[in-house]
């Protein structure tokens, strides 16, 4: 019997939970019976080499390689008609959304994606798929770029804490066979927008691997840059700096956990714009406690090695840190974003905390104080397998469904 064919689209493979999921579930594909083709529309990014040889890597295409690359670039490589979208987009932003928006603007990435799509070649050099599959938004490209029997696309992010264009995305997602939602809340908000989308919506959990984490964890010693002290708590925070990831208001939360006489020194791994970051460090007198250790290719050994990992995120779709964390069976605390809850289960095998600095920082002294609730938390977690390759075979029904 020939082998089903699969498309997969997606930007890049910086470190990210995103790209981490994808990682996850080409590593799960069952090669024997699938054949895969990969388009990335620029080839750069760490997880690049987490690749497996199965994977046919198609080559880049120009058009799609300056996606996100700054105008000039972009004109200097000839891509006139995706710097006259990207062009376009910006005025029809300028024009449409609001300039006073709490949200970050996912809007403007709908708007890039309808202005240049006239520009963009066909992704498939193959001819047609069984599924094709758009990893990360705009779901445009996939949608008329690739040629399949079935076409699925992904929710990674709660739609109701960022700003986007519902009458421009929703004629999208309502035009492919499925969408796939990565936990049960992601679903509820997604579906408080685009209730109409109801009966496409099919539940995958972002995959991953609980041999590849700690395998990669056992790989380096950090004792140098994250020093084990005596009395001193080392808390650690994995993600892109970004609004979602709240990493700016983690200097006032440290100030406050000190202040209350725990001892502590919070670790940022991440990359991104950090000023914010930084000045809040200094507003807060942190610069000793707060330490930005930036990109970090392989971030599981800081994992393995610190006491507490924390998620403060203003909101999620479902972190995959928080479960990489609990594969190295440490105690994780996150705040209480809506979809905190399909996350985590408060006091079995993570803890909840509020949102609000005050109250994040008091949650976070009382469970690091509680050494019987941490202890039976990590007894929880080296009992239960966090990975879920088997979540693999849901993706395969898409094909016959």
């Amino acid at each position: 019997m020939s082998k089903k064919r699969i498309f997969i689209s997606m930007h890049y493979l910086e470190l990210g939970g995103a790209e981490m999921s994808l990682i996850g579930l080409l590593q799960a594909l069952d090669y024997s019976k699938y054949e895969v083709d990969l388009f990335i529309h620029r080839h750069q990014g760490e997880l690049m080499q987490f690749i497996p040889k199965e994977v046919n890597l198609l080559p880049e295409i120009s058009a799609y390689s300056c996606i996100e690359c700054p105008i000039i670039e972009v004109v200097s490589k000839g891509q006139f008609g995706v710097a006259w979208g990207r062009l376009r987009a910006k005025m029809r932003a300028r024009r449409y959304l609001p300039k006073d928006a709490s949200k970050p603007q996912y809007a403007i990435f709908q708007y890039v994606a309808q202005e240049i799509e006239p520009y963009l070649p066909m992704m498939e050099q193959n001819g047609e798929y069984d599924l094709a599959i758009s990893f990360l938004q705009p779901h445009n490209y996939v949608l008329s770029k690739v040629k399949a029997k079935k076409k699925a696309c992904w929710i990674h992010t709660d739609y109701t804490k960022v700003e986007f264009d519902a009458e421009a995305e929703l004629p999208v997602w309502a035009a492919y066979d499925h969408i796939i939602s990565i936990s049960s809340d992601v679903t509820k908000s997604f579906l408080q927008v685009f209730p109409s989308l109801k009966d496409k919506i099919v539940l995958i959990e972002n995959i991953l691997s609980s041999e590849f984490v700690q395998k990669r964890a056992g790989e380096k010693d950090v004792s140098a840059e994250m020093p084990k002290n005596n009395g001193v708590v080392n808390v650690l925070s994995v993600g892109r700096f970004t609004d979602a990831k709240n990493y700016d208001n983690v200097p006032d939360i440290c100030r406050r956990i000190r202040e209350k006489g725990v001892d502590v020194q919070w670790y940022i791994i991440g990359f991104g714009n950090d000023a914010l970051i930084r000045q809040r460090i200094h507003e807060a007198g942190m610069e000793n406690y707060v330490i930005i250790l930036g990109k970090r290719t392989n971030p599981y050994p800081f994992m393995k090695a610190c006491d507490i990992y924390a998620q403060p995120s203003r909101y999620e779709g479902k972190s995959v840190t928080v479960r990489e964390a609990q594969m190295l069976c440490k105690p994780v605390v996150v705040t209480d974003y809506p979809t905190a809850k399909s996350q985590i289960q408060d006091g079995i095998d993570g803890a909840i905390v509020p949102m609000d600095n005050e109250g994040c920082a008091q949650g976070m002294v009382d469970f690091i104080r509680n050494k019987m609730l941490q202890n039976q938390i990590v007894d929880y977690l080296k009992t239960h397998d966090y990975g879920n390759e088997n979540e693999v075979e849901e993706l395969y029904k898409l094909i016959y469904n």
